[in-house]
């Protein structure tokens, strides 16, 4: 979250996902974390492995996913993709974090299955 927490400082409120995502996966690299940008996610479907264009935004260590907004504010519907993602690579802890917002302390929210 020092990571999050910093890119935030740095940047504000206002840009676009992208370049939250980009400046974060940087960071997190910068601090010796394994972390894999845009990763693709398939469904299984009666042992079928459909490639339906899902991506992770950030695959932290092979066991935390973040998904990354900057949007007004966090709906249902982000928290179910989280979650939907958390299922699908078999990961128990998700952080939602919403960049569009004056103090990340509002913007992060963490799930555990």
């Amino acid at each position: 979250m020092k990571c999050a927490y910093k890119v935030h400082s740095a940047l504000g409120p206002g840009l676009l996902e992208s370049a939250y995502e980009e400046c974060l996966h940087y960071e997190l690299d910068k601090n010796g974390l394994s972390v894999i940008k845009q990763k693709p996610m398939p469904l299984v479907y009666e042992k079928k492995k459909l490639d339906l264009g899902y991506r992770i935004d950030l695959f932290v260590e092979g066991k935390v996913i973040i998904e990354i907004k900057s949007i007004d504010a966090l709906n249902p519907v982000h928290f179910a993709q989280l979650m939907t993602y958390l299922k699908l690579s078999e990961c128990r802890i998700g952080f939602l974090i919403n960049f569009n917002v004056q103090s990340l302390k509002d913007g992060i929210k963490r799930i555990i299955i």
